[in-house]
């Protein structure tokens, strides 16, 4: 069986006409339907049926493409991670992320490591705090950004990078908008506008309440910051956010004000797998994570 083979079979198949499948592959048709009868040959079992000019592949054929797409996608990865070990400069590097880092903490560094390294392309993908820790134990991504980062998970390893505030996010309207700073026991008989059950800024900010001794009233929920920031301003409740989620502009019908006393906190890190070594390249932004780390703040 040759790569050549497997190539021709599964643009056969995507196409579903031979003609087709060798303009695709800038050969000859007679090339193309040769090396289907040896690959079918070799096999022992015919992968396609004709249907007049169209081609559908059997039973047993639906099952060999499945095979080999996924022995392609390997063979694929394995070309890159050569070309990576080879220049780790050109290479790729898959991130994770939460919506909270999404506006400013992401952007910032892909831009700068950028300019260290104008040749790395970066894939980026957008997920939940529980998504983010499964694709990396799964092995979907090895590198993940996040706040804060797991303390009880065997199968990553976590590095904070810095720590930041949450503030209060308070309607314009709000008795204590143009106060320096607030206390959380100040805030205790508001309603609060926070992200549901299950969400980690959720929890920070039931546990700080928690220490203060009392519940936050949470009359409405939402699991984006776009909606909670809207839902502040009309005056629905306030809310508190890290520093960084709240982005570089907020409207005038919304007020970022300090917390005082007992400050809310989160870490902000980035997490790896335990039982696999990165890529050079993605090697290489993680080194670049933990240099600049500590230079990372909002009011940068």
């Amino acid at each position: 069986m040759e790569l050549r083979q497997i190539q021709y079979f599964i643009e056969v198949a995507k196409l579903e006409h031979v003609t087709e499948a060798s303009y695709a592959l800038h050969v000859s048709q007679s090339a193309v339907s040769r090396q289907i009868f040896k690959l079918e040959a070799e096999l022992g079992v015919d992968l396609f049926v004709h249907e007049g000019r169209k081609v559908k592949l059997t039973p047993i054929g639906r099952l060999f493409l499945k095979h080999m797409e996924q022995l392609m996608s390997v063979i694929e990865h394995s070309k890159q991670e050569i070309s990576e070990y080879l220049d780790p400069e050109r290479g790729i590097v898959r991130i994770g992320f939460p919506s909270s880092l999404a506006s400013q903490l992401i952007p910032r560094v892909v831009t700068l490591f950028r300019e260290r390294y104008p040749a790395v392309h970066f894939h980026l993908q957008h997920g939940s705090y529980k998504e983010l820790v499964e694709w990396v134990i799964g092995g979907e991504l090895n590198l993940a950004v996040m706040g804060p980062v797991p303390t009880n998970e065997q199968q990553v390893r976590s590095t904070i990078l810095f720590e930041e505030n949450f503030v209060a996010l308070l309607p314009a309207s709000h008795k204590l908008a143009q106060s320096k700073s607030v206390l959380l026991n100040d805030l205790k008989e508001d309603l609060f506008v926070l992200f549901p059950e299950g969400f980690i800024l959720r929890d920070l900010v039931v546990e700080a309440c928690a220490k203060e001794g009392f519940k936050p009233r949470v009359t409405f929920e939402g699991d984006d910051l776009d909606a909670i920031k809207g839902l502040v301003s009309a005056g629905l409740g306030l809310t508190l956010l890290p520093e960084i989620a709240l982005g570089e502009h907020i409207p005038s019908s919304i007020v970022a004000v300090p917390i005082a006393g007992l400050q809310v906190k989160r870490d902000v890190g980035v997490i790896v797998p335990v039982n696999r070594e990165l890529p050079p390249t993605e090697r290489l932004f993680f080194d670049f994570l933990q240099q600049i780390g500590a230079e990372w703040t909002p009011a940068d």
